[in-house]
């Protein structure tokens, strides 16, 4: 699998861990949630970077 793909796994990944912490009012579940969604959201802006600084180079 490649990292574009596992970035955004891990942004569903996040996604889901916040509606069952807010279907349950888990506010831990919510935290990580959120916080499982910005660090993929990063990744993704890195491999954004990369892919445009990859064409300027070609």
């Amino acid at each position: 699998m490649n990292d574009k793909t596992e970035n955004k796994l891990d942004e569903l990944k996040g996604k889901a861990k916040e509606a069952v912490g807010n279907a349950t009012d888990n506010e831990q579940w919510q935290a990580e949630g959120k916080a499982e969604q910005g660090k993929a959201n990063v990744k993704q802006a890195g491999e954004k970077i990369k892919d445009a600084v990859k064409g300027v180079r070609d």
